[in-house]
């Protein structure tokens, strides 16, 4: 396996310079991860310094909170690509999931996989921390029948992050055909390769290059990847 080609090599934070951004994308060429995830706002820049190695362009919709209308999501999804990225990371509607609304996050999920040409990957990022098992099962399989490419754990940014209990539970939601990511907190190659074994097929980190050099990365207090 090349491990390289799980990472999402991630920078969401909201005060990421357009420098910080620069030097994310050379770490992503020259390491050659699956592609650089970072904000709308930065899509361009990516693609440019991007254009010339295989690493794709990863952006996030409706994030860090989910609650945007759906509108407004399928429509940031359908600029992002316009604006040059290969793959959308989109939050599900966390309030409708909580009140057991599966109708309403499987047609959230629809109109932001309906906005986007069908080569475009769409991930579905249904925030484990925030729900107990039986809704961590109903929300994979509501975004499964939404369309999407790959179930997602978390943005990094609310209460908890990746855990291979969710990763096993969400690879068993939806069958061994559906991607499942793993992101928040996976920072080292041992829990790369734990999450890898039971299900996850991408990981997002910001700890990329620790990852897959095997060696300690530099401890940040506000790194939520």
């Amino acid at each position: 396996m090349e491990l390289s080609k799980y990472i999402d090599h991630t920078l969401l934070k909201a005060d990421a310079t357009v420098d910080q951004i620069k030097t994310l994308c050379e770490e992503a060429a020259e390491y050659n991860f699956m592609s650089v995830c970072i904000n709308p706002v930065h899509i361009p820049l990516a693609k440019e310094l991007l254009a010339d190695s295989d690493v794709k362009v990863c952006t996030v919709i409706g994030f860090p909170l989910g609650a945007n209308a759906t509108a407004v999501k399928a429509f940031e999804a359908k600029t992002a690509v316009k604006d040059g990225a290969d793959e959308v990371d989109m939050v599900i509607n966390i309030g409708a999931a909580k009140a057991g609304d599966w109708e309403t996050v499987e047609k959230d999920v629809r109109a932001v996989v309906e906005a986007v040409p069908e080569e475009v990957v769409v991930k579905v990022i249904i925030e484990t921390s925030l729900l107990n098992d039986e809704e961590k099962t109903l929300a994979s399989q509501a975004a499964q029948r939404g369309g999407t490419d790959f179930v997602k754990t978390s943005t990094g940014f609310s209460t908890g992050g990746a855990t291979l209990e969710d990763v096993t539970l969400m690879r068993q939601a939806v069958g061994p055909d559906l991607g499942v990511k793993a992101s928040g907190g996976v920072s080292n190659y041992a829990e790369a390769m734990a999450m890898i074994e039971v299900g996850a097929t991408r990981i997002g980190a910001s700890k990329g290059i620790a990852i897959v050099t095997q060696k300690p990365a530099e401890v940040t207090s506000d790194d939520n990847y």
